[in-house]
């Protein structure tokens, strides 16, 4: 026993072998929609038809999704108040376009012992941004790298 809909029919309740003959007759295909229903649902449609629109709404629905894009920014531990106004100018820009920006700070040679430098400057980026974006991590150091990500306010 299966329920069978369709177009312009009512939703009936029917043995299998009834609803093959139904669809058979009206050259259509019997397609299992729902299988853990009880009873199973089936409906009388055009199979590729069918095949056809869910692989359409499929694309657009990938299409309808936001790709992230990562834009990134490199500091230094010295970097000039100028020049962090700049970058801070470029970072205000993206994520207004709703990019997320990743801020780096690069560690040359021995300035690897000035973590605490590096951190300053990424927590005092952070916060002039802070009516722009949120910060996704707080800064890890990665090798010569201490990173830190900021995700665009919605």
């Amino acid at each position: 026993m299966v329920r069978v809909v369709g177009d312009g029919m009512e939703p009936t309740i029917m043995n299998t072998k009834e609803a093959l003959i139904k669809a058979y007759n009206d050259g259509l295909d019997l397609v299992m929609i729902s299988p853990t229903a009880n009873p199973p649902v089936c409906k009388i449609i055009e199979y590729q038809k069918y095949l056809y629109e869910q692989k359409k709404k499929e694309k657009e629905r990938k299409a309808n999704s936001t790709k992230v894009v990562i834009k990134e920014i490199r500091l230094s531990p010295q970097t000039d108040e100028h020049d962090f106004e700049f970058k801070l100018n470029h970072a205000k820009r993206f994520l207004k376009d709703g990019n997320k920006v990743k801020v780096d700070v690069f560690f040359r040679g021995r300035s690897i012992v000035y973590k605490e430098q590096g951190e300053t400057q990424l927590l005092k980026f952070a916060e002039a941004l802070m009516e722009f974006g949120k910060p996704e991590s707080m800064p890890r150091l990665e090798g010569k790298r201490m990173l830190m990500i900021i995700a665009p306010k919605k």
